[in-house]
């Protein structure tokens, strides 16, 4: 089969256990975790390449890879289904010689070398599937060229007390990289990578080659193929973005997100029609609201039922919130029912949750005894007998245990 050459196919790497969520990815894979209501996380990225004008993309999944599979398809609701390029989901497989899954970022991408060459690309975009943003992609690689770079990373500013969670790097005037340190103890900087990569092709293949004939290697971008590349005076260009970027890998950060969707003042707007989001859609009825609810400052999607009171919360498809039941700053996944006179306040509860009546999940900042505030989490499928109390910082298992964070 004859492939079209390509200026750039980016490279999702999608397949990470998202172990930070806890109970929110024990079935199922990060970047299909729902968001904003309508979303999932891999929307993001998705939407992103199309707006960029980048048509082909490689998505490397890994753990619990069903449910995203299921969700991705034949790519139609991003507009990659194209026979020249689309979407390509890109499992581990089995060679001639052995099997193995992939053991880090940079060996995800060796293994998937063959898949690049079809399309003998002049870069090729590194992403991650666990980032809500919105970035033009084509200004990236312009600056890449520009620099006559052999690697571009995508960087921001971060706040110095948690510049110790990212790769770290010093750039020149002319923002080229000097030093870059994979989530230093002490850093000098905080400038921060985004983990969103331009590689010159011909440059990063020898360079994903030679790592993986390294025994000692963690075959890891950030640890290994970055520093080689600057070790070896590979010309190293930094790309400043200055839009709205927020990793989600924990519970209090996808909160947090989901609560940024509500304040346009976040930098977060996803009625920008200029750059959507597109998304598999539901097939659900319009939502309905009983005369006696309250909706405000909330976003719900279709096929839901609200007779009680939503403020400040996301509500995914074919929520129900019965009579005399509340939901305050809070996410609600799919398919969850709240009954009569339940109260929900700053939780996030599951997909496929049943909230029995009088429940008591959550509470406000101000509400733990101990000053020991954190979100509730209900897993998903989780089911509450009637009067349940759950306080501020417990999480449950979908038998209804608590969880040990």
């Amino acid at each position: 089969m004859q492939f079209q050459k390509k200026r750039c196919v980016a490279m999702l790497l999608a397949g990470g256990q998202g172990s930070r969520l806890m109970v929110l990815t024990e079935n199922t894979a990060k970047p299909a975790v729902p968001f904003g209501g309508k979303y999932r996380i891999i929307d993001f990225p998705l939407s992103n390449c199309v707006n960029s004008k980048i048509d082909t993309v490689g998505i490397l999944t890994q753990y619990q890879p069903l449910e995203l599979n299921e969700y991705i398809g034949n790519g139609q609701p991003w507009g990659l289904n194209s026979s020249h390029g689309g979407v390509q989901v890109l499992p581990p497989y089995a060679k001639s010689k052995n099997s193995e899954w992939y053991k880090g970022t940079a060996n995800a991408i060796y293994q998937n070398i063959p898949f690049i060459e079809r399309y003998n690309p002049d870069n090729v975009l590194i992403l991650s599937g666990d980032h809500i943003y919105k970035m033009d992609y084509s200004e990236m690689i312009r600056r890449h060229k520009e620099a006559q770079a052999a690697c571009t990373i995508s960087v921001m500013e971060v706040p110095w007390e948690e510049a110790s969670r990212f790769g770290i790097m010093a750039v020149d005037e002319n923002d080229m990289i000097t030093e870059f340190t994979e989530k230093p103890h002490q850093p000098k900087s905080n400038l921060a990578s985004m983990g969103i990569y331009v590689f010159s092709w011909q440059a990063l293949r020898w360079y994903l080659t030679e790592d993986e004939a390294n025994p000692a290697s963690e075959n890891d971008f950030g640890k290994n193929i970055i520093p080689r590349m600057l070790a070896d005076g590979q010309r190293m260009a930094a790309f400043r973005f200055q839009g709205y970027w927020k990793d989600v890998g924990t519970l209090t950060s996808l909160w947090d997100a989901n609560m940024d969707m509500l304040s346009p003042a976040s930098g977060l707007d996803l009625t920008d029609e200029s750059w959507p989001i597109y998304a598999r859609s539901v097939d659900a009825p319009p939502t309905y609201m009983g005369g006696n609810s309250h909706v405000s400052h909330s976003a719900i999607n279709r096929g839901s039922v609200i007779e009680g009171t939503v403020e400040n919360s996301v509500l995914s498809p074919r929520v129900t919130i019965e009579k005399g039941a509340r939901v305050s700053y809070s996410v609600i996944l799919p398919g969850v029912t709240v009954e009569s006179g339940a109260v929900i306040e700053y939780a996030i509860i599951g997909e496929g949750c049943h909230v029995g009546k009088d429940c008591r999940i959550g509470g406000t900042p101000n509400s733990a005894a101990d000053g020991k505030w954190n979100l509730a989490v209900l897993a998903p499928d989780c089911r509450l007998e009637d009067g349940r109390e759950v306080a501020p910082g417990v999480m449950l298992d979908h038998h209804g245990k608590e969880v040990l964070k």
